[in-house]
């Protein structure tokens, strides 16, 4: 049996990864000292721990052995993995978080133009305007926030959802031939050879690296983990539009647990992104019977 065992399932299970991809602005905001590339180092560094783990109880010991099978697609996609984690981090350093996120929220209209064109999916209707919503709630969280700066930042921040649908369409096209959720690993170790020599010397403290521990673990590892899973029932395009939770859930936690000011636009563009998502899921399943 499968793990998710039905689409329904799968946007579940998404829709946790999306909950503990969003954590990411509360625990950073409880660092002391650790910032921009060696906060990416280590929390590549920990997620690469985490993925062993993870690996060695599911091959009994033997965490080595999917990560040879995967061959070169497997490479190809951990390259991918480590574009998103890496790009993501400086992209933060070049332009501005509101910037930032406006990039991100493309990675469910190139997915599905990707999916399209690589897989030959078809998109209803509906989903094209779930896609064109969220992104419209996106813009409206951050549009006060938006600059004209950055336009390194901007174009590094683009990376993010270009691998993003890569990799996307990559994992589903092999799904049923070929396991590449240990791609996390060679992405995350990627990352940590890309990072180290601009996050070198290494000042985190152990407050810093126990919640650089969490981020790497439960933030990135496990998470990215499940979504591979969730990837057999789900097309990449509702994947990445479900994954668009981790942008309206973050600034709530942030609000809630490092009393983060959150301006009413956020709230409101994320009750858009919610409207979306559900409107889909809906049409969805109405689909599917």
């Amino acid at each position: 049996m499968r793990f998710p065992s039905s689409p329904q399932g799968a946007a579940w299970l998404l829709a946790g990864c999306a909950l503990l991809w969003s954590s990411a602005g509360a625990l950073t905001r409880m660092l002391e000292t650790a910032q921009g590339f060696e906060l990416s180092f280590w929390r590549s560094f920990f997620c690469a721990v985490a993925m062993v783990l993870i690996l060695s109880l599911q091959e009994r010991g033997r965490p080595l052995g999917p990560v040879i099978r995967m061959g070169w697609i497997g490479l190809f996609s951990g390259l991918m993995w480590a574009v998103m984690f890496t790009c993501f981090m400086v992209a933060l350093t070049w332009t501005s978080v509101a910037n930032t996120l406006l990039v991100i929220g493309l990675s469910p209209l190139l997915a599905a133009l990707l999916a399209r064109v690589v897989l030959g999916q078809t998109i209803n209707r509906i989903t094209w305007i779930a896609i064109i919503a969220a992104g419209v709630g996106i813009w409206w969280m951050v549009h006060e926030a938006i600059s004209s700066d950055g336009l390194t930042g901007i174009l590094i921040a683009l990376g993010v959802p270009l691998a993003s649908a890569i990799n996307l369409v990559t994992l589903r096209r092999v799904h049923a031939q070929l396991d590449l959720a240990p791609a996390v690993l060679l992405g995350a170790l990627l990352s940590c050879a890309a990072t180290l020599p601009l996050a070198w010397p290494l000042t985190a403290g152990a407050r810093d690296l126990a919640i650089l521990a969490i981020l790497g673990a439960f933030q990135l590892a496990l998470p990215c983990w499940l979504m591979v899973r969730a990837l057999a029932w789900l097309a990449p395009h509702e994947v990445a539009l479900i994954a668009l939770l981790e942008v309206v859930l973050g600034p709530l936690w942030a609000w809630l647990f490092a009393g983060e000011i959150t301006p009413a636009a956020t709230l409101q563009g994320g009750v858009i992104v919610l409207a979306a998502l559900i409107v889909n899921t809906l049409a969805s399943r109405g689909t599917a019977r």
